[in-house]
């Protein structure tokens, strides 16, 4: 069968696509190789930027219990901390109940999808063909690549960042404890950071990012958070006071924040596939969900003729995704290096302290204006 668009990976990019674009009455095939519902390594925590472009798609997180989120808290290795409101808010979800439920939605609107391991994409006579681990092959007019943050789709197409270091771990967890619900923290500890904030069943996603190369000293991740978060006297309260939800923490490795290419292969990239904003910038799953909104909106203008040709989609998309996250990417870059500079942070932080004041205009600069709820 021949589809207007494939969406090759199911994560927050590839569903929130394939329910706009069915929305609009395209056929669409998601292919995503794990089942729903499914936990994933991921901060849980989603900028109110994207709520208008949510509702305009009949999702409304709350109501689905997702936590109204307006306070912050920052610390560092030092155990300096501040807090502030939040200048737009956001909320917290987990990826097991926003994955499902939008993969459900996505069916309701006439999307297909098909749980399988992509292993090859071919562009050849302006067609994609799209190959499966179950020898089906499925062709369409445009592929959009949703599958993370890094794949063996990546590796086959030789990207770039691929050849680059990926020298971080992610951690993630659901725990019981005494934890504000409106609140998100983040606190630094050496070689990393870890966010924390509730999720709609009540229960505590902490989720942290950590330096392999200071994580593979230590016997597991037990000792790792015994040794080395627990010096932030935050994060000992956590390990020492909650009880863990999961069987065991979750985990990934070879993460990777280097730049990416928005198209490749003629594949238009979403989500943690066309960039990764570092976590402590906090606002990953806000991108996810704003860069399928933006490649959903090329590709419906490429259908109706406003595009005339490939290579306008392509590059109208390259531009308008450059636009919209390039700045975000650096200051998230610029802000994670920062605070991994040891005792600079803490001066960082006296300095905050003074003037705190110069917080919510850092903030805003990982963040996005609130989305115009386009279709």
């Amino acid at each position: 069968m021949f589809y207007d668009v494939i969406i090759a990976g199911g994560g927050l990019a590839g569903l929130t696509s394939a329910v706009h674009l069915s929305k609009k009455g395209l056929s669409v095939l998601l292919i995503e190789k794990h089942g729903y519902p499914k936990h994933k390594v991921c901060g849980e925590y989603i900028s109110n930027e994207v709520l208008p472009y949510l509702k305009a798609l009949d999702f409304d997180p709350f109501d689905y219990g997702a936590k109204n989120i307006v306070d912050f808290t920052l610390s560092t290795p030092g155990n300096r901390s501040i807090s502030t409101k939040l200048p737009s808010g956001g909320f917290g979800i987990s990826r097991y109940c926003i994955d499902w439920e939008l993969s459900k939605k996505a069916k309701q609107n006439g999307a297909q999808i098909e749980h399988l391991t992509v292993t090859d994409i071919q562009f050849k006579n302006d067609q994609f063909e799209v190959f499966t681990n179950q020898n089906k092959k499925y062709k369409a007019s445009i592929v959009i690549g949703s599958f993370g943050k890094r794949s063996n789709l990546d590796i086959k197409m030789n990207r770039k960042f691929i050849q680059k270091p990926s020298p971080f771990l992610g951690v993630k967890a659901h725990y019981k404890g005494d934890f504000p619900e409106d609140a998100v923290s983040l606190h630094n500890f050496d070689g990393g950071y870890c966010g924390i904030s509730k999720v709609e069943t009540d229960l505590i996603n902490v989720c942290y990012i950590a330096d392999f190369k200071s994580f593979k000293h230590f016997k597991n991740i037990e000792d790792f958070q015994q040794k080395v978060l627990s010096k932030n006297k935050y994060l000992k309260t956590v390990f020492e006071t909650y009880k863990i939800a999961f069987e065991k923490p979750l985990s990934i490795s070879q993460v990777s924040f280097s730049s990416k290419q928005a198209v490749e292969n003629h594949i238009l990239m979403c989500g943690d596939s066309a960039g990764m904003i570092h976590p402590l910038a906090g606002n990953g799953m806000s991108m996810a969900i704003r860069s399928a909104q933006m490649a959903c909106l090329q590709i419906l203008k490429f259908k109706n003729g406003q595009l005339p040709c490939r290579a306008d989609l392509e590059n109208e998309y390259t531009r308008v995704w450059n636009k919209e996250f390039s700045n975000r990417l650096k200051s998230g870059h610029i802000i994670a290096r920062l605070f991994r500079l040891g005792i600079f942070s803490e001066w960082i932080m006296i300095f905050l302290k003074i003037f705190p004041f110069i917080l919510p205009p850092i903030i805003k600069r990982t963040h996005g204006k609130p989305m115009e709820a386009t279709l």
